[in-house]
């Protein structure tokens, strides 16, 4: 791999949100969530930003004390050319994507993560457990590499319901980076596995609703 000197990070979740996103960065507490993040060693704010659609199915499983025993973000580990997540890049350092995924698996612990092996390959999986232990090389976008991170399996027997104070950050993301309308943001989202057929579509218009109109 060339020598960049910084990578686009891909998120698909509530980082779409860049005042969520930021936390990671500068540290701190997102509004409506029970973690607090000691931020990245180098706070220096991204250069850039951008929006990206990632090829990967988008899907919502496990139980996250961050969100109150909500759902959290994953798409698939296998590309669908034919699916479109709507994503939000952000240029950052190496050092900090390599912060960013600590922060993620949550571990203090020195982590060696080979960029180039994973553009070779495609993905780079951890030697975690983690819910995020699978990195994604998702391509170039303006010459510079793109990378994200999900489960290594898809994690169909964890399915949840997120929580509304998770789909807020989403849906704002969405708003802030797409410019979507309501419409357009229920007909993303209402499909979506840990969604679709679940309790939550009967107030997500609402929700969807309430969280634009702030």
């Amino acid at each position: 791999m060339r020598n960049f000197e910084h990578v686009w990070y891909a998120c698909y979740g509530s980082n779409l949100m860049e005042d969520r996103f930021l936390c990671y960065i500068t540290g701190g507490t997102p509004k409506g969530a029970k973690r607090n993040y000691i931020g990245c060693r180098d706070k220096a704010l991204p250069k850039a930003k951008d929006s990206f659609l990632i090829p990967h199915q988008l899907y919502f499983a496990k139980s996250a004390k961050t969100w109150s025993g909500g759902a959290a973000a994953f798409v698939k580990p296998k590309q669908n050319k034919e699916v479109k997540t709507f994503g939000k890049i952000y240029s950052i350092s190496q050092n900090q994507f390599i912060d960013l995924v600590k922060q993620e698996i949550d571990t203090e612990k020195e982590l060696e993560i080979n960029l180039e092996k994973t553009i070779e390959r495609g993905y780079l999986d951890l030697k975690s457990n983690a819910w995020y232990n699978r990195i994604l090389f998702l391509g170039y976008h303006k010459e510079m590499p793109v990378f994200s991170f999900t489960n290594a399996e898809f994690l169909k027997n964890e399915i949840n319901t997120p929580h509304p104070d998770y789909l807020e950050k989403i849906i704002a993301g969405l708003r802030e980076t797409y410019q979507l309308t309501p419409v357009e943001i229920m007909t993303y989202l209402k499909d979506k596995e840990g969604i679709l057929e679940r309790p939550i579509t009967k107030d997500l218009k609402k929700l969807i609703n309430d969280t634009l109109s702030e």
